[in-house]
């Protein structure tokens, strides 16, 4: 698993304190997953699974199954979740700065903020392409 875990993580370009910030996983158990301490629990490995985009099977064996495969992104479609999670983020810096009970977000809660929205724009990209790809351009899986 953690195999499949960490070439996730470099496809993404993303470090274990990224995912860990992401997911509430801490490094320590990261490591004790690398080294062979303990094993992932169900609950940190959907939290993964979830973090990636991808079913607990991939995670676990590395292979998709038939139905859950899902539409790939371009290079194009990743620029274009970069620029409109930057124009959204800018668009929220701009009015006073964001806010949460009249506080000022702190860097920690901004970055979580980002995630979350670059998350939600990657699934919004795939649901779109899965429902307005005409069917003549889809492959037999989908």
């Amino acid at each position: 698993m953690y195999e499949i875990y960490c070439k996730l993580r470099d496809e993404k370009n993303c470090k274990d304190s990224d995912v860990a910030k992401a997911t509430g996983i801490t490094k320590s158990t990261f490591s004790d997953w690398k080294v062979g301490r303990s094993a992932p629990k169900n609950d940190k490995l959907q939290k993964i699974a979830d973090y990636f985009g991808v079913p607990i099977d991939y995670l676990m064996t590395g292979k998709e199954s038939p139905e859950s495969k899902e539409p790939a992104l371009t290079s194009k479609d990743e620029r274009d979740i970069a620029r409109k999670l930057m124009d959204t983020l800018d668009q929220l810096d701009s009015r006073d700065g964001l806010m949460f009970d009249g506080e000022v977000l702190d860097d920690e809660t901004r970055e979580l903020l980002r995630a979350s929205l670059e998350n939600s724009l990657r699934i919004g990209k795939i649901t779109a392409k899965k429902k307005y790809t005409p069917k003549r351009y889809r492959t037999s899986e989908d």
